[in-house]
């Protein structure tokens, strides 16, 4: 009796330890299943983000404004640039909300090149967080077509609003300087304050002037500076206001203007391809101004005498330079520099040349005695070299 209950107990264990035994192997294999299911998931993910070629060309993958004053003009150029041989087309652009809007520089890049994809937020109609996307459609022959999704985010406050939206400085002469202004005003806190200006540009500067407080609203204009120093072309950046607002303390102002320069010379860069050695080329370069000036001299850096100009004798806003080029007996690149001085400036302008003078085709071989007709009734006879 004894024994068969001891035989009964064994049995009774070693059936738990086999049922045991099971689930934990049917616990080892859902978590098993689990876990492929994972890496099959994670798999196609990077093998689909590893075939979409177009996302590879994008400056980068996302745009974050980040928080802005309402009625600020949030705009970002996201730069694209083809790194195949091949030419890469840029068929569209749409938006998954009214509050972006994109547009492309381009709708051809080819190998190497560089364009961009506008984007802008509207910070008027718009308030607080909003989030959207971008859709940009890229084509390759003979590979495809595919959409690229860029999302976006921006938070528009409420309580502070820019007049304009911008600091525009619009286009102004070299080492002219430009002074433009902003109306900032906020709707809160009576003890809001504007505490300190940083700009992102070392040349442009800005000062804040409070022009009125009544009880939670504060006005102030901000007044920007560009110094004369500034280099010739296009430049923005963002001046950021710091303020007493310990949630959010910084209004960050954008900016932009382009320097441009005095003079405009078409080509800045004579392209003259492959030139043969004797030859003469006739050649045509366009100076411009904004004010009427005259030319005093024109010099050449290396090759002496191969370049002939003939100056103008007028003072005018736009000169054209007729010139000639009688290519030099030397073969190998041309690279040439002028510089025009004009009378009583220091300044000098200057524009480029650039070509291969190439070796002057041979002339056939003649065989001397093949030119000295035969006498009459004598068969004319040819060398055999």
């Amino acid at each position: 009796m004894i024994s068969r209950l001891v035989s009964s107990r064994g049995f009774a264990r070693i059936k738990g330890m086999i049922a045991n035994m099971f689930r934990q192997v049917s616990r080892l294999f859902h978590a098993t299943c689990l876990a492929i299911g994972l890496l099959t998931v994670c798999s196609t993910q990077l093998m689909a983000q590893e075939l979409n070629w177009a996302n590879k060309m994008l400056e980068r993958q996302n745009i974050d404004f980040g928080t802005v004053a309402r009625g600020a003009d949030t705009v970002y150029r996201l730069k694209i640039r083809n790194i195949y041989k091949e030419d890469v087309q840029l068929l569209g652009t749409r938006t998954s909300c009214g509050c972006s809007k994109a547009k492309l520089s381009t709708n051809l890049l080819k190998s190497g090149e560089e364009g961009y994809v506008e984007i802008a937020m509207d910070t008027y109609k718009f308030m607080r967080e909003k989030t959207s996307n971008v859709f940009v459609t890229f084509s390759i022959a003979n590979i495809g077509t595919v959409e690229v999704q860029i999302p976006l985010r921006v938070y528009i406050r409420t309580d502070v609003v820019l007049t304009p939206g911008a600091i525009n400085f619009g286009g102004f002469d070299v080492g002219a300087g430009k002074e433009s202004t902003v109306n900032v005003a906020y709707a809160g806190r009576p003890d809001w304050t504007i505490t300190g200006i940083n700009s992102s540009n070392p040349l442009v500067t800005a000062t804040v002037v409070e022009t009125s407080r009544s009880g939670g609203a504060v006005n102030y204009q901000l007044i920007a500076k560009v110094s004369p120093d500034a280099p010739v072309g296009d430049f923005g950046g963002i001046i950021s206001l710091t303020t007493n607002d310990v949630g959010t303390p910084a209004v960050p102002v954008p900016f932009n203007g382009r320097v441009e320069a005095e003079f405009v010379i078409t080509p800045s860069l004579l392209t003259l391809g492959n030139l043969v050695p004797g030859t003469t080329k006739a050649l045509q370069v366009v100076i411009r101004s904004k004010k009427p000036f005259a030319i005093e001299k024109i010099e050449c850096e290396t090759v002496d005498g191969a370049f002939q100009v003939k100056l103008p004798t007028t003072t005018a806003p736009v000169h054209v330079l007729p010139m000639t080029l009688k290519v030099p007996d030397l073969a190998g690149p041309l690279n040439e520099t002028f510089t025009i001085s004009l009378p009583g400036r220091p300044n000098v302008i200057q524009f480029k040349a650039t070509g291969t003078i190439i070796s002057a085709p041979a002339a056939p071989a003649t065989n001397p005695a093949a030119s000295i007709p035969a006498p009459a009734g004598v068969p004319a006879t040819t060398s055999g070299l």
